[in-house]
């Protein structure tokens, strides 16, 4: 009786936001036809969500807002893949969802005191570090390798509001796992990664691994996103942003097949060549390939000599001098977009860290019995991978 008192609770609270509407982002907006049509993922981390709220109301000043934040997010980030570790669930939805519920209740409701624009910035900032595991990277296990993972939220929200993503199930899955392979063992961090091109634009994936870089702190990092029918490992990353498809936000890339635009980092185009090559162990994660094929995927669009975008399969890096990236292996969306940028990032820094990305299968809405495949898959894969990196 307590539990469903206190979930019809919570509904009410999702569903009268009027008041502050015009304040929340498209993605909290979308909460109001999640606890509709799934009200059981919502649902799932109520407790996370009303210990939060009467929290954050008591809050009386920025420093004891900040500290109820991190507790509560990084909270939500264990509770959630302590959650999908311990059980047979391979679902990321519940994390998603419940981290926009308690961000809604930072940006629409107001604490015991009235905390400045850029106060609020930095608190949902916070939040979102906490939530999506970047506060909790620490490898504490003794295993000869470290691998860093990253994997991305559900997105296109509004063609199917009850949209999964294998990547972020991967993540949540693999978080803190160790991993073992012919005496060989690693420990495996993650972080799941918001479909924003605005967090990309602001440098969201150089802050984040430029310490890993500099430092070669970290034996491999790994981008994951979902792609297409089987697994595909990115070999020649591009540049340029190129799909119609709009981010969470519903924000357009204000790019095209015919004219493809370049990404922002801090105020400025983001530098570098026009395609990267990856560094994973190609040929020892293609040693598993079942139940789906591992693509060694050389497939980019580029404008060349012709000056029409052209798609090939070159062999090299050096085949693409001159040309200007439409689609790099990876697409010319986000996922494509992480794996340019940690590669350049990583060139620009002199690393030796092998790194790449993976596509996994695609998937058209929350199915557990295929993301668990694909998630055996992908630890599969890295496992095969530790005798070269």
């Amino acid at each position: 009786m307590f539990q469903k008192k206190l979930w019809l609770k919570i509904a009410f609270l999702l569903l009268s936001s009027s008041t502050y509407a015009t304040q929340l982002s498209v993605e909290e907006l979308r909460l109001e036809q999640a606890a509709i049509k799934m009200p059981e993922v919502i649902k799932v981390f109520a407790n996370n969500i009303d210990n939060f709220r009467h929290a954050w109301l008591k809050a009386k000043s920025y420093q004891a807002a900040k500290k109820i934040i991190v507790n509560h997010a990084q909270q939500l980030w264990l509770d959630a893949s302590n959650k999908v570790q311990s059980s047979s669930t391979f679902d990321d939805r519940p994390l998603y969802w419940t981290r926009l519920s308690m961000s809604k209740i930072i940006r629409a409701t107001a604490p015991s005191f009235s905390p400045s624009t850029l106060q609020l910035k930095g608190l949902l900032t916070s939040f979102e570090y906490g939530s999506r595991g970047r506060m909790d990277l620490e490898y504490t296990k003794a295993t000869n390798k470290k691998i860093l993972l990253t994997g991305f939220d559900p997105f296109l929200l509004d063609r199917n509001i009850n949209q999964s993503n294998p990547s972020g199930v991967a993540a949540l899955k693999l978080d803190g796992q160790v991993i073992t392979y012919q005496g060989i063992t690693a420990e495996i961090n993650t972080v799941i990664i918001p479909v924003r091109y605005q967090d990309f634009d602001e440098g969201i994936i150089e802050d984040l691994l430029a310490p890993y870089y500099a430092l070669n702190n970290v034996d491999m990092i790994v981008t994951v996103s979902m792609g297409r029918k089987e697994f595909d490992l990115e070999r020649f990353p591009g540049k340029r942003r190129s799909v119609t498809a709009p981010d969470n936000l519903n924000i357009l890339s204000g790019g095209s097949k015919q004219k493809p635009v370049i990404p922002m980092l801090n105020n400025k185009p983001l530098p570098g060549e026009e395609f990267v090559l990856f560094s994973l162990p190609v040929a020892l994660m293609q040693q598993v390939q079942t139940p789906y094929k591992v693509i060694d995927n050389h497939k980019v669009t580029s404008i060349g000599k012709s000056l029409k975008p052209v798609t090939t399969e070159p062999d090299t890096l050096s085949q693409l001098d001159g040309h200007i990236a439409v689609s790099g292996s990876g697409g010319g969306y986000l996922s494509n977009e992480i794996s340019y940028r940690s590669i350049r990032l990583k060139e620009q820094l002199n690393s030796t860290i092998a790194t790449g990305h993976i596509h996994t299968p695609r998937i058209q809405q929350f199915d557990p019995d295929v993301e668990e495949k694909i998630v055996k898959q992908i630890r599969t894969m890295l496992a095969a991978s530790l005798e070269s990196i």
